[in-house]
């Protein structure tokens, strides 16, 4: 068996998107919401904003050339 395999993955995602929700939803209506559900619906949403789609610049497709604005302004390297 290699890794949890595809159905194991999709599992574990829903089942850590519900606890996030969960989370979310005591904080919003339970008045005796805590520490818990606070740390695990900001490490949720930590999550959802990392920026796991990065490339370096050289690498990326159709990536505006180093410089570019400063030709097209006219500053001829002066920033203003």
């Amino acid at each position: 068996m290699a890794g949890i395999g595809r159905w194991g993955a999709r599992g574990a995602v829903l089942g850590l998107g519900a606890l996030w929700w969960w989370a979310v939803l005591r904080l919003a209506v339970a008045p005796g919401a805590g520490a818990l559900e606070a740390t695990v619906a900001a490490g949720g949403w930590g999550l959802s904003v990392l920026p796991v789609h990065c490339v370096p610049k050289g690498l990326a497709s159709g990536v505006v050339g180093t410089g570019r604005w400063r030709r097209v302004l006219g500053t001829g390297g002066r920033v203003w």
